[in-house]
């Protein structure tokens, strides 16, 4: 794996693995974590490649392999250097990057492919939720050797679970079912559907600002805002994309601020309270953009992944000098 200068991007190159997700750290203001595979994800292994970043540029930090291909990757909210991956054989992997070892434990009840995998940021309590093609989101303490809850109600494959940085035990999903679901751990139950997209739903996040007002990704090419007070309309879509939104983030520094990426090889930042919403868009890919993540540490750094075999860390010119 080699690191190259990009225009204003530092690239690493992942020969023969496909990114599928990034995450910063938490703790480590340098690290990342991608989460790749093989043959896009199709057939293969996958590899969750750990890099550091510094003054010169990213470097290869360590690798993990995995027997099927990797698609979404967090970091524990409790322990710096672990972190859980999801796989296409329907199981959760715990690593540690002080380690150079395989898994540490490997939690595995899902019947199709997990797409999605969260570590809770509340305090006091370490869950993790996971969403998969076999419909099901799963709770989890990863010091516990089995699932904790299973959560049923979607009617499509689950793409995205994420939980609410501000309610505790509380997660939404979307689905291919055309849904956004909030969900409650406490009564293992569903309190909110919303039918939010007349297409597939890829992605969700929750505004760091605001507990009642998530963003959702779709295949229609649209970003929709819903608050959970009144969901009967979205407060705002975001229109530019065209092909499917893969991931949607919002900032953790500007309360109106998202970027997405997508199928059409781009990312794109908004500001959903201008009239003129699209501040920026940065087509550094050739192929799908997947992973995308802003840095907790920095207001200006993105990284992102792509099926071209790269990942990028860059600062995009529209948050260098938000308005």
């Amino acid at each position: 794996m080699s690191a190259a200068p990009g225009r204003g991007a530092q690239t690493l190159r992942t020969p023969g693995r496909h990114g599928y997700a990034v995450e910063f750290s938490p703790y480590l203001p340098g690290r990342l974590a991608c989460a790749s595979s093989q043959y896009y994800g199709i057939a293969g292994c996958g590899t969750l490649i750990v890099l550091e970043q510094n003054e010169t540029g990213i470097r290869h930090f360590r690798s993990f392999d995995w027997n099927d291909g990797l698609f979404d990757v967090t970091w524990s909210e409790n322990n710096e250097h672990v972190l859980i991956t999801c796989s296409g054989d329907g199981s959760l992997q715990l690593w540690d990057t002080a380690e150079a070892t395989g898994p540490l434990q490997v939690f595995k009840e899902h019947a199709q492919e997990v797409y999605s995998i969260d570590w809770s940021q509340t305090r006091g309590e370490q869950l993790v939720v996971s969403g998969s093609w076999d419909q099901t989101a799963k709770l989890w303490d990863p010091a516990v050797g089995k699932s904790l809850c299973t959560f049923r109600g979607h009617e499509g494959v689950i793409y995205s679970t994420v939980w609410s940085p501000h309610i505790p035990g509380c997660f939404a999903s979307t689905s291919g079912d055309q849904t956004l679901r909030v969900w409650d751990v406490k009564t293992s139950g569903v309190k909110i559907v919303i039918p939010a997209h007349q297409a597939e739903i890829l992605s969700c996040d929750w505004c760091k600002y605001n507990e009642n007002l998530l963003v959702t990704g779709a295949v229609d090419c649209s970003l929709r805002g819903w608050d959970l007070r009144n969901i009967r309309q979205p407060v705002f879509e975001l229109l530019g994309h065209t092909y499917a939104i893969r991931r949607v983030k919002f900032s953790p520094f500007h309360a109106s601020l998202l970027a997405s990426c997508s199928y059409d090889f781009t990312v794109r930042f908004w500001n959903f309270s201008k009239p003129d919403p699209l501040l920026e868009t940065v087509e550094h890919h050739t192929e799908f953009t997947c992973g995308l993540d802003l840095s907790l540490h920095s207001p200006t750094q993105v990284a992102d992944c792509a099926w071209d075999e790269t990942v990028k860390i860059y600062t995009p010119a529209c948050l260098t000098n938000p308005t």
